[in-house]
């Protein structure tokens, strides 16, 4: 195949692996949407939120460990190999996800779903990389990401219906027929495609890297838990976290064949694209994470109604992603990402001033133009990163992007996921000191954890509703205040480091690499 030409076949292939990647990306924002349901000991597992920060992070971190080594035996054994196993061992992980009895088993049956994860994001762009020309493949990529984008938008209102007409586990059901048909048409549809000069495995690298990260996040979740930083239960782990990491980031230097080459962040390019996207995902994802319970529990919104007030966040990213790459073509990486920063650091800096009184019209404009940021971030981002790269590289490049996306989401999850739990235990204190000593830590963990006493309670635990409102409120203003500060840091990155507009129409043309200019 004429690697300037395409495959002949190549926009019917973008559909079958845009489908494919829908069962993955559905799966996480449905979970969202789903969360208060699987907390409640009632209707679903009584998982605490602790429990529910490992339930999102047991899949990302895996899947995160385990990227860059799939996409490495992809590119080696077969990328369309490689992404068909991943659609089964992703839909029998759905299947024990679904008919999980406890939250340990939902929270290990979510890992399995990571490794499936991991076996087909990087697969899909790798593919892209291989049957589009260069000059459409910022298309492809910005088509692909309006794909994610639709599963993003329909993500949260199906997993509102099904929450409401079926049990809990009917969201993770839903991804088997989606995997069936993706089987088949990855076998009738795509072509093989391989590395000529395939990488080494390296698992000393994923072993040091999966252990330092769980480390990592234990110690941070189990600080939100305790709601203290001093304790030799979070000092340890997280230390320890730290410091296999730094062994690991050694051990990547140190061989010619690591399973993330940190040698590649010399790249101004690439290195600037990647920081961006993963500070994006840090701020996204532990947004999320609250904005949930504050639609579910402090405004009251049924699953289905939460559901559908994310759609305007998504349907925003779904019009806007396929005309990024315009917008990146005609002023700049460096423009147009910097002013997308400061949209979505702006944007996070206003929730710390919604509180239960804010229309929903203004938290749902909110919500849109944060989605239209992002999508002019997040394709052009992927578009450097993978053009960094040598072509026949492009699952390692996949995976490398792939992988600072989840880690920083799971780390989003679990440094604001463990500040808004630190926030809300403070200010319960008071209101919970009239509870015997043995319920009154247990109450304190989460607003999810209060609603149950004040269920068993009834009208006597009335009086803590409010309380509970009110300090879940304050701590998620401090908590999105931390986003906005991550925020910033991502505008510094890009406004220093992203490579400006190339100098003339003549560079463009000439599709000459644009890695150290400052204009832009």
């Amino acid at each position: 195949m004429d690697p300037n030409a395409g495959h002949p076949r190549r926009w019917g292939i973008l559909g079958v692996l845009v489908f494919s990647l829908l069962a993955v990306v559905l799966d996480n924002t449905i979970l969202n949407v789903a969360m208060k349901t699987i907390a409640d000991e009632t209707v679903g597992l009584g998982a605490t939120q602790s429990e529910l920060e490992w339930a999102i992070n047991s899949y990302t971190l895996v899947f995160a460990g385990l990227l860059f080594t799939f996409g490495v035996i992809g590119d080696r054994t077969g990328r369309k190999r490689m992404l068909f196993i991943g659609m089964l061992l992703f839909g029998l992980a759905s299947l024990a996800s679904a008919y999980a009895q406890d939250p340990m088993q939902l929270i290990l049956a979510r890992a399995a779903m990571g490794i499936g994860g991991a076996a087909i994001m990087p697969a899909t762009l790798a593919i892209i990389s291989n049957v589009f020309p260069p000059a459409e493949r910022g298309k492809a990529i910005g088509v692909w990401a309006g794909g994610v984008g639709l599963a993003v938008a329909i993500g949260p209102i199906t997993g509102g219906l099904l929450i409401e007409h079926f049990w809990w586990g009917s969201v993770f059901l839903i991804n088997v027929p989606i995997v069936v048909i993706s089987m088949i048409l990855i076998s009738i549809v795509v072509p093989e495609s391989r590395d000529p000069k395939p990488s080494r495995l390296d698992p000393v690298g994923v072993v040091l890297s999966i252990i330092g990260l769980v480390a990592l996040v234990y110690g941070i979740i189990r600080g939100g838990e305790l709601a203290t930083l001093a304790s030799a239960e979070v000092l340890v782990p997280t230390l320890v976290g730290v410091a296999v990491l730094g062994v690991f980031v050694w051990w990547e230097r140190r061989i010619d064949h690591p399973v993330f080459d940190v040698r590649s962040f010399s790249n101004v390019r690439f290195s600037s694209a990647i920081g961006m996207m993963g500070i994006v995902f840090f701020a996204m994802m532990g947004g999320m994470f609250f904005l949930t319970f504050f639609l579910q529990i402090v405004r009251g919104y049924t699953p289905i109604q939460a559901g559908a007030l994310m759609i305007p966040f998504a349907a925003a990213q779904l019009i806007f992603a396929p005309l990024s790459q315009r917008i990146n073509e005609r002023f700049g990486a460096k423009l147009s990402a910097t002013v997308s920063m400061v949209v979505v650091t702006l944007a996070l800096g206003s929730y710390a001033l919604m509180d239960m009184n804010t229309p929903i019209l203004l938290i749902e404009v909110i919500f849109f133009v944060q989605g239209a940021a992002m999508a002019n971030i997040m394709p052009p981002a992927t578009t450097a990163i993978m053009e960094s790269l040598p072509r026949e590289k492009a699952g390692v490049g996949s995976a490398m992007s792939n992988t600072v996306r989840q880690v920083s989401g799971a780390l989003g999850v679990a440094v604001l996921g463990s500040v808004l739990s630190s926030q809300y235990r403070g200010g319960m204190e008071p209101a919970l000191a009239v509870l015997p000593e043995g319920v009154r830590h247990a109450a304190g963990e989460s607003i999810m954890a209060t609603m149950a006493v004040v269920q068993e309670l009834g009208a006597k635990g009335q009086s803590l509703v409010q309380p509970a409102f009110t300090a879940f409120v304050d701590g998620m203003h401090v908590t999105a205040l931390v986003s906005a500060v991550i925020g910033l840091v991502g505008i510094g990155v890009v406004a220093r480091w992203m490579p400006g507009k190339p100098s003339s129409a003549k560079h463009a043309e000439q599709k000459e690499p644009v890695l150290t200019s400052s204009r832009g």
